[in-house]
C-alpha cells in the first residue's frame, strides 16, 4: 500500500452482514433497536457513533426447537473442533420464521421513521447512503424458505428481498452449506442441486444478489460457472491465515476478483484467529491482516466489511458497531490511503450492489 495522508473523519460504513433482526424481540422490535442494547453489537445510537450507514440485514432461520443442541453436536479435537450441522429445516417452519422476521422488520421501520430506509433499488441505495438515514437491505441467510420451484421468490422480492444466501452451514433444497470445522476446508461435499442452479438463474433475472457465504466449495464453483453477476461472499475470512472450513482459499479469492466481485471480511474471532478459537481477546491486527491479505492478493477494490454483528463472537478490539472507526485508524497505520479506506468502508459494496439490484 502506498502511504497517503488521512483525516480524522470516520468513514461511513456499509456492512455486509448483521443478525440484528434475529436478536430483536418478537414484540417491540423497533423500540428495542432504539434503546441501548449493550448485550448485543448493534443499536441505533451506537450505529450513529460508529458511522454505520447501512448494511445487509439478515433473516436467519435458526434450527428448529427439536434439533440436538449445538454443544452436543460439537466435538473437540487435538487441533480444534468439528461441529455436526443441524438437519435441513422443514420448509413450512422456515417460512414461519421468515414471516416473523418480516414482522420485526416492519416494526423496526415503523418505529424508525426516516432514520432507517428499506432499500430496493440501486438508485434508492445511493440516495439513502448519502442521506442521514440508515440503508437497510433485506438478506436471507440461507434459502430454506424458498420453494424448490421458486414459486414464492417473487412474493419475497416484492417485500424487499435483494440479497440471498443459497445456504447457511447446513444442507437445504438448493445446496450444501459448509460445516463449521477447524482446521477444515470448504471442499466438503457435492455442489448445487438442479433446483439450486435454477435459483441462481432466477436471482440473476430479478436483481437479487447471490451470496456465497456458508456455501461449500463445489457449490461456489457451480455459482461461478452459472451466475452472470459479480461473485459476492458477504462475510468470511482468509483460509491461508485461519484454516477454517468457512474461509476462502486463494483460488476462490481470485475467482471473486475475476468477476469484479467482493469479499466482506467478518469480525468473528473463530474465522480470524490463526488458532481458530472463539476467544474474542484478539488484537485489531487479527482483523487487519485478513483485509490486507485480500487487498494485496486480488486488489483493494475487492475487499469490504461483513461484520456478523449479533451473529458471532466479535473480537473485542472492535467490540461492537461503535468500534468501526478503529478499523480505519488501523488501516491508515498500515499505509492504506484515504481513497482505499473509503473503498473498503462502503464504495466497493455500493459498486457491486448497484450491479445486482
Amino acid at each position: 500500500m502506498t502511504a497517503d495522508s488521512t483525516d480524522d473523519t470516520p468513514f461511513q460504513v456499509f456492512d455486509g452482514h448483521n443478525d440484528s433482526l434475529y436478536r430483536l424481540p418478537p414484540e417491540g422490535a423497533g423500540a428495542a433497536f432504539f434503546d441501548d442494547r449493550p448485550e448485543w453489537h448493534l443499536d441505533y445510537s451506537r450505529a450513529v457513533d460508529g458511522g454505520f450507514g447501512g448494511g445487509l440485514f439478515a433473516f436467519y432461520v435458526e434450527p428448529s426447537p427439536e434439533t440436538t443442541p449445538r454443544e452436543e453436536r460439537r466435538q473437540d479435537t487435538a487441533e480444534g473442533f468439528t461441529l455436526e450441522p443441524p438437519p435441513a429445516p422443514d420448509i413450512a417452519y422456515a417460512q414461519a420464521v421468515t414471516e416473523e422476521l418480516f414482522d420485526r422488520l416492519a416494526d423496526l421501520l415503523s418505529t424508525a421513521g426516516e432514520r432507517i430506509t428499506l432499500v430496493d433499488s440501486s438508485e434508492r441505495l445511493r440516495e439513502t447512503f448519502q442521506s442521514d438515514s440508515i440503508a437497510c437491505l433485506v438478506h436471507f441467510e440461507g434459502a430454506a424458505a424458498i420453494e424448490p420451484d421458486c414459486s414464492n421468490l417473487d412474493s419475497y422480492y416484492d417485500r424487499g428481498l435483494r440479497s440471498l444466501g443459497l445456504v447457511w452451514s447446513r444442507s437445504n433444497q438448493f445446496g450444501h452449506g459448509v460445516p463449521f470445522e477447524f482446521p477444515g476446508h470448504p471442499d466438503t461435499g457435492p455442489g448445487l442441486t438442479d433446483a439450486g442452479k435454477q435459483l441462481v438463474d432466477a436471482c440473476n433475472e430479478r436483481g437479487i444478489l447471490v451470496d456465497l457465504a456458508h456455501l461449500n466449495e463445489a457449490g461456489f464453483w457451480d455459482v461461478a460457472d452459472r451466475s452472470k453477476d459479480p461473485l459476492v461472499v458477504s462475510h468470511a475470512g482468509v483460509h491461508d491465515i485461519c484454516p477454517s472450513s468457512r474461509n476462502l482459499t486463494d483460488e476462490q479469492l481470485r475467482a471473486v476478483a475475476e468477476t469484479d466481485g467482493l469479499v466482506g471480511i467478518t469480525f468473528a474471532a473463530s474465522a480470524l484467529r490463526p488458532d481458530g478459537t472463539f476467544d474474542v481477546d484478539a488484537p485489531l491486527s487479527t482483523l487487519l491482516e485478513h483485509i490486507e491479505y485480500v487487498a494485496d492478493t486480488i486488489g483493494v477494490e475487492h475487499v469490504a466489511l461483513g461484520s456478523d454483528f449479533d451473529g458471532a463472537e466479535i473480537i473485542d478490539s472492535v467490540g461492537d458497531v461503535s468500534g468501526l472507526p478503529q478499523i480505519f485508524d488501523g488501516l491508515a497505520a498500515r499505509g492504506f490511503t484515504e481513497s482505499e479506506q473509503r473503498a473498503i468502508a462502503h464504495e466497493n459494496w455500493l459498486r457491486v450492489l448497484e450491479q445486482h439490484i
